[in-house]
């Protein structure tokens, strides 16, 4: 019976994860990882401590181990700490990709093998799977486009995916998995999920940065691409790429903020044309399906969770950064954020984002 250690956040999604691996046959292994310390209970938080008590709970229940793991300092270097970085360098992180790529694909799995686990699995929505026309395993987007999840994912290693179980990859809705949770008398079948922000449990992240950066933003103009001044902004980490509201200014045509100019500090604003682009270039690359990328790689790019993916081709600089042109405009390209390829339903890989 092979081994499987599967991350448990004391929510629904991971506990009938538990169940659906010792359906198949798995010695499941659950491991709960401590990674910051809630100011207060948040119904749905991941990381506080009623949710430790869901996740042992559920594995009591269900007759498999538990184990708690802190590795809040590393949580903190990695994933708090990159994301305060960024947003003071004027770019638009995601943490939830620093989390899996540091915490779920690296520390969790370092801990499977310590344990002898032959796998590791998470609650996400998404596959894995062996492909004959690759000739290795592969990253696939779940049955459920809706609430597929491997813009996420993207930062796996390729000799790892083999080892990583998505229990949930054929499931089409919520429902589904909560009844399977009250079919098995779960206490978690109709906990609400999670926040989108683990550690900012309000949503309120200007408050946060304002609490954390070391280096504090001062208001300053914002401006047209002709440099006419229109306004003050308050603080350059306030606004993102494609915002149009919340700039203090009016105009009779709308206005969205087209550039983060951080060496002027400025807030550059314009028309909605100028916040489409067709070209973007990429660092921090990981590929997933092939050894490198290649120039002239065809792919399906999304350049945000919720983006609908479109045509682009992959063009791979002497740097070791990409150059990627779609076939159309795209919105609100983001510095900070990641943009994912797929080959059809297959994650080919990723990377972050660069300023232009």
């Amino acid at each position: 019976m092979d081994k499987v250690l599967l991350g448990m956040s004391g929510g629904v999604d991971s506990s009938v994860s538990a169940i659906l691996l010792q359906e198949k046959g798995y010695e499941v292994i659950g491991v709960t990882m401590k990674l910051w310390e809630a100011e207060e209970e948040v119904e749905g938080g991941c990381c506080n401590l009623s949710s430790t008590y869901d996740a042992k709970r559920v594995c009591d229940k269900l007759g498999i181990s538990h184990y708690v793991i802190n590795l809040k300092e590393e949580f903190k270097k990695y994933v708090i700490d990159d994301f305060v970085e960024k947003y003071e360098k004027c770019l638009t992180p995601n943490p939830c990709i620093k989390c899996n790529k540091y915490m779920k694909f690296d520390l969790m799995y370092k801990k499977a093998k310590e344990l002898g686990c032959k796998y590791i699995a998470t609650g996400h929505y998404a596959k894995t799977e062996y492909s004959e026309k690759y000739g290795k395993y592969v990253l696939k987007k779940s049955r459920s486009q809706k609430k597929d999840q491997t813009y996420v994912l993207y930062n796996i290693p390729s000799d790892m995916v083999e080892h990583v179980l998505f229990p949930l990859g054929d499931f089409e809705s919520k429902d589904e998995i909560r009844k399977i949770a009250k079919d098995y008398g779960l206490n978690v079948a109709s906990k609400p999920d999670s926040q989108e922000i683990c550690f900012i449990p309000d949503n309120d992240y200007v408050s946060f940065l304002n609490k954390h950066m070391r280096h504090k933003h001062d208001g300053g103009n914002i401006v047209d691409k002709t440099g006419k001044v229109l306004g003050i902004h308050e603080g350059l980490y306030r606004y993102t790429i494609g915002q149009r509201k919340g700039m203090g200014i009016s105009s009779k045509t709308p206005l969205y903020v087209t550039k983060l100019d951080d060496k002027k500090n400025e807030l550059v604003v314009g028309l909605q044309d100028d916040i489409f682009s067709d070209e973007v270039r990429v660092d921090n690359i990981n590929c997933i399906l092939f050894d490198k990328f290649t120039s002239n790689m065809r792919v399906k790019a999304k350049i945000r969770y919720s983006a609908e993916a479109k045509d682009a081709t992959i063009f791979l600089n002497d740097d070791n950064t990409l150059t990627v042109k779609f076939n159309e405009k795209v919105r609100a390209v983001t510095p900070g954020q990641s943009i994912v390829f797929y080959i059809d339903d297959i994650v080919v890989g990723g990377g972050e984002i660069m300023r232009s």
